[in-house]
């Protein structure tokens, strides 16, 4: 018993130990591939080049200007890179210091002094268009409690609850450019209980699936999809009304939209969009 609780704790020590050597392996890696695509493709010379978690940060002052943006479209095409980006750092140091403040590709917010393009082909990682954190009706995994004062709802005290995902099925550049576009679908489920009833009745649950494309150029991007929703009125809720005047309707329809955004310093966006419903 003592022998195995000691291969099993020596096997969690192991576990980090394990992980930041396959890091460290794969930006080694990553590294010398983007120096010799460089060198081969532009003539440049840069042995020196700083991976960190799969984050290339090139440094803008020692490229041309025409070069900048064709050496980012470039190391894009890496396999393994996560993300690569243009930075007027003048030093190794402060790369260093920008390489740390990134953690997910595409959903982090990047300073105004840089540029970044992310992988391109089938199934990428990252986004894009960051995601609408504030939009109840963005699919992703939540759940949060409302209180209404009003009468004219089932219910005060509202659970509602969502999951669904944001799939970018491929992605491409722009061009000679550091613009992008990627297209992907994306699908949602939203659903609301009323707690005050006896058995959390469910009230109503909209399902939203759509095409979507995405173009990105520096602060800057569009997100524009065609979309197919369908709401359908919970169990619970038609068996109470039963007993009145009550009709169901099957509520589906079809509708596009387009969102832009515009990113500042300090994680602030200015947003617009305009929907078109039948």
């Amino acid at each position: 018993m003592g022998y195995l609780r000691f291969i099993a704790v020596v096997g969690v020590m192991l576990i980090p130990a394990s992980f930041v050597h396959a890091t460290a392996t794969d930006d080694a890696y990553i590294a010398g591939y983007a120096a010799g695509a460089l060198k081969q493709n532009l003539k440049l010379d840069m042995p020196s080049l700083i991976v960190r978690d799969g984050i290339i940060t090139l440094p803008a002052g020692s490229l041309e200007t025409a070069d900048r943006a064709k050496a980012v479209q470039i190391l894009s095409e890496i396999p393994g890179l996560m993300l690569s980006r243009l930075s007027d750092a003048a030093s190794q140091e402060s790369m260093a210091a920008t390489s740390k403040s990134a953690q997910v590709p595409g959903d982090e917010a990047i300073t105004a002094t840089e540029s970044f393009i992310l992988p391109t082909g089938f199934l990428p990682a990252g986004h894009l268009f960051k995601p609408l954190l504030a939009d109840p009706r963005w699919a992703h995994f939540s759940a949060s409690y409302r209180n209404y004062q009003s009468n004219n709802f089932d219910g005060k005290d509202i659970a509602s609850v969502s999951f669904g995902e944001t799939i970018p099925f491929y992605r491409g550049n722009i061009g000679q450019s550091t613009a992008q576009w990627e297209s992907g679908l994306q699908a949602g489920v939203f659903s609301d209980f009323n707690l005050d009833a006896s058995s959390s009745d469910l009230l109503n649950t909209d399902f939203i699936a759509s095409v979507y494309s995405t173009v990105r150029a520096g602060q800057f991007s569009a997100f524009g999809r065609i979309y197919h929703q369908s709401s359908h009125l919970g169990d619970e809720f038609l068996l109470r009304k039963m007993n009145t005047k009550f009709e169901r309707v099957n509520l589906s329809y079809e509708g596009a939209d387009l969102k832009l955004s515009y990113e500042l310093p300090y994680g602030i966006r200015y947003m617009g969009w305009r929907r078109s419903l039948p």
